[in-house]
């Protein structure tokens, strides 16, 4: 049975009231797939375009999705979090990768906002380069793990 439908069947919002405060954790990732042309930009560990540094630009970008996710995803309760940290870095085969690890005391989870963060981090990244190449691929957004409430997940 979906968590987000009533007795009706219809939509709604789960009801958190009677489940405890506890810590809440969620790491999510996703991957951008970059062509020769952005990676020739990138210089170290980092791409700098017209538009400014685009790695420093995602992480922020994605951390503010995350703080914002009930206003994008209709049945996400608004969460006050307590800690949201994103890291990217270059993989081996010239991908993007970012991590997004996501806290808080609650009664409910923080999966979404992971994904979110590390979502519009990819979008971001892929915004900020598209004058070099459209040929980029935002992929393998997954959650890597949770904690804190029903059913762990992963190693959060």
């Amino acid at each position: 049975m979906f968590s987000h439908l009533d007795k009706d069947n219809q939509p709604t919002m789960v009801d958190v009231s009677s489940k405890a405060v506890t810590e809440r954790r969620a790491h999510a990732s996703a991957r951008v797939s970059m062509p020769q042309a952005v990676l020739d930009a990138i210089q170290g560990d980092e791409i700098q375009t017209p538009k400014g540094p685009v790695f420093q630009t995602a992480i922020i970008a994605g951390t503010m999705a995350a703080k914002r996710t009930h206003e994008l995803i209709p049945f996400c309760h608004p969460l006050g979090l307590e800690s949201c940290k994103i890291s990217i870095a270059m993989n081996e085969e010239g991908a993007a990768v970012i991590d997004c690890r996501v806290r808080v005391h609650h009664k409910t989870g923080v999966e979404m906002e992971a994904l979110t963060g590390a979502s519009v981090a990819a979008l971001t990244i892929y915004d900020m380069c598209k004058a070099l190449s459209h040929d980029m691929v935002i992929g393998d957004i997954r959650l890597e793990a949770k904690s804190g409430g029903k059913s762990d997940f992963g190693g959060a």
